[in-house]
C-alpha cells in the first residue's frame, strides 16, 4: 500500500520503506546508519551539517492561481515559477529513488476541526525521528486510514547546481507548491526546515477559514485562563511559558479557532545552550531517551 503511494510521488525503484517506525526502531537505524551518538542520559545526538538554523533566503512559493492571490509576496514569501519547481522536483525525486526511505505520518494541530495530516519522506532516519517528536502522533487506528493533506519530500542530500540560471539564492532549496500540497527540500539537513515549513502552510490555510495562526508559546492556568507569549525565535517564549504553576500548551506555534487556543505541535523545539535545571526544569528533564539533540558538543562519556 505505502509503496504504491510513494510511487505516485514520482519516486522510483525504492529499497526498503520504513513506515512509521517506533522510537526504538528509529534509534536502532540511526546508530546502524552512523547518523547519531547516544548521550549518557539516553538522548539521541545528531549533527545537521553546515546549517544549524533555517535558510529563509532559500524558501520560495510557486506563483500559481489561486494561492498567489492570498500570499503576501515580498522578502519573506518569495515567488518561484512552476517550471523551476518542477525541475527541482525531478532532482528531489531522483535523490530519493533507489534508496531505503523513512516515511512518517503525523498531524499538525490538536484541534479536530483545524488539524492537517502531513506525510514526511526522507532517506535520513533521524529526520523521521525529528518529525515524530515535533508533531502530533496519530493513534494506531488513525494511521489505518491516514491520507495526507500535505507531503514533504526531504531530499537534503540533493543540491541545485542550476541555481544561478534559476535566479535563486543558492544551491539550497525549500520550495512549496500550495496547489500540489507538496514541499521539497534540498541542500540543508536542518530539522527546523520541516517544522517551520508546515507552520508556513498553516499560516496559509487557517486564515482562509477565519482562524488565527500564531507564532507564540502558550500556557493555561488552573482556572482555565490562557496566556500567549509572542516573540521571534530566541526571545524567550519557551522560558516564559514553562511556568511550574501553569500547564504548558505549547512553546512555539498555535492556532485559535472557535474551540479555543490549540497547539500545532506535539513536542518542544527549545534551545539547550546554558540550560538550567532550576529555571527550566520541564525542558531540562525532557532531555532523555527518545529526545533529539541537534548540534551539541559532547565528550567521550556522552
Amino acid at each position: 500500500m505505502i509503496s504504491a503511494e510513494i510511487e505516485t510521488l514520482g519516486i522510483k525503484n525504492t529499497g526498503k520503506l520504513f513506515h512509521n517506525l517506533s522510537y526504538d526502531e528509529l534509534i536502532e537505524h540511526e546508530l546502524a546508519n552512523g547518523e547519531c551518538h547516544l548521550a549518557n542520559n539516553g538522548a539521541t545526538m545528531v549533527d545537521t551539517g553546515i546549517f544549524t538554523g533555517r535558510s529563509p533566503k532559500d524558501k520560495y512559493f510557486v506563483d500559481r492561481d489561486p494561492s498567489n492571490k492570498y500570499i503576501a509576496w515580498g522578502d519573506v514569501n518569495k515567488k518561484i515559477d512552476k517550471a523551476v519547481f518542477d525541475e527541482l522536483l525531478v532532482v528531489a525525486r531522483e535523490q530519493l529513488s533507489d534508496k531505503d526511505l523513512y516515511i512518517t505520518d503525523v498531524f499538525c494541530g490538536s484541534s479536530a476541526s483545524s488539524k492537517r495530516s502531513v506525510r514526511f519522506v526522507s532517506e535520513i532516519a533521524w529526520q523521521s525521528h525529528f518529525v515524530k517528536n515535533m508533531f502530533i502522533r496519530p493513534t494506531d487506528k488513525e494511521l489505518e486510514g491516514f491520507a495526507p493533506d500535505f507531503t514533504v519530500l526531504n531530499a537534503c542530500k540533493a543540491v541545485n547546481d542550476q541555481w544561478k540560471n534559476h535566479g535563486l539564492n543558492s544551491e539550497v532549496f525549500v520550495l512549496f507548491s500550495v496547489e500540489d500540497n507538496l514541499c521539497i527540500i534540498g541542500g540543508t539537513w536542518y530539522g527546523g526546515e520541516m517544522k517551520k515549513g508546515i507552520f508556513s502552510m498553516m499560516n496559509y490555510w487557517l486564515p482562509l477559514e477565519g482562524k488565527l495562526s500564531m507564532h507564540c508559546s502558550a500556557n493555561v492556568g488552573p482556572e482555565g485562563d490562557t496566556c500567549l507569549f509572542f516573540g521571534l525565535s530566541g526571545t524567550g517564549k519557551t522560558t516564559l511559558s514553562t511556568d511550574p504553576k501553569r500547564a504548558l500548551i505549547g512553546d512555539d506555534e498555535h492556532g485559535w479557532d472557535d474551540e479555543g487556543v490549540f497547539n500545532f505541535e506535539g513536542g518542544c523545539y527549545a534551545k539547550v545552550i546554558n540550560l538550567d535545571p532550576n529555571s527550566e526544569p520541564e525542558i531540562y528533564n525532557a532531555i532523555r531517551r527518545n529526545a533529539l539533540l541537534e548540534n551539541v558538543v559532547f565528550d567521550e562519556d556522552g
